[in-house]
């Protein structure tokens, strides 16, 4: 089953680095042609000319609101079509909430809550009139528990999950599928602001995973007969529960 998205176009924010990074190259060798969607564009650039001709290049920056609701537009007259959108880019605050500042919690929601909504929002009515599409929100095993150490991000994540599973209920009578995957520890630049002997502690315990086990369970959810519907795909290390 090498080909499960053979011509199908797959959007991917943060698709420079981490899971996006990971879930791009692993939808591209399932037959997808994938729509990079990153404000890095010297990244986004490299990557491409590496793709064979199965990534296209989208420069966004989700956090400018007029960047932001231009993507899903400019990516329509690049591809003529949307079949995946995966809504992956996000950031990450933890420690104390006291420790924090207002700048940085407004980011991180207008990135991990605001720009997932939007693009969303955006997406759909091309997807509703198709009669098909799949989109999937990249949240966390913080939006599952309420994790101590991260109280601003685990709430973003928990306005996430409901999110997903309510915006789904609405729209699978038109054909289109909501999904999320919910991993949790992963080894990625999210992860630079745990504190130093946390993140150690994590690492020798063996509770982190790569990228490439949380992409390839966002192929599981998009190369199920459709039929069927995943509603979460919770991904952890298997020591994260000893």
């Amino acid at each position: 089953m090498a080909n499960e998205l053979d011509g199908k176009i797959a959007v991917i924010t943060g698709a420079a680095s981490g899971i996006g990074l990971a879930t791009a190259q692993v939808l591209m060798t399932a037959g997808a042609t994938v729509v990079m969607v990153d404000r890095n564009a010297a990244a986004l650039s490299e990557l491409v000319a590496k793709a064979g001709g199965k990534a296209i290049a989208q420069v966004t920056d989700l956090l400018d609101v007029d960047s932001c609701a231009a993507m899903v537009p400019e990516i329509l007259k690049k591809t003529g079509k949307i079949d995946i959108l995966h809504c992956n880019a996000g950031t990450y605050i933890g420690g104390d909430l006291v420790d924090t500042d207002a700048t940085t919690i407004d980011r991180m929601l207008n990135l991990n809550i605001n720009a997932v909504i939007k693009n969303v929002h955006a997406v759909l009515p091309h997807m509703i009139e198709r009669g098909v599409g799949d989109i999937v929100v990249t949240c966390s095993l913080a939006g599952h528990s309420a994790i101590k150490h991260e109280p601003v991000y685990s709430a973003s994540k928990w306005a996430m999950t409901c999110f997903t599973q309510t915006t789904r209920r609405q729209v699978n009578k038109h054909g289109v599928r909501v999904s999320q995957v919910s991993p949790g520890p992963v080894i990625s630049a999210l992860l630079a602001d745990w504190e130093a002997d946390r993140l150690q502690a994590v690492k020798d315990a063996g509770a982190l995973i790569d990228p490439s086990e949380v992409a390839e369970a966002v192929l599981f959810i998009l190369s199920r007969p459709r039929n069927v519907t995943i509603h979460d795909v919770i991904v952890l290390p298997t020591n994260v529960d000893a």
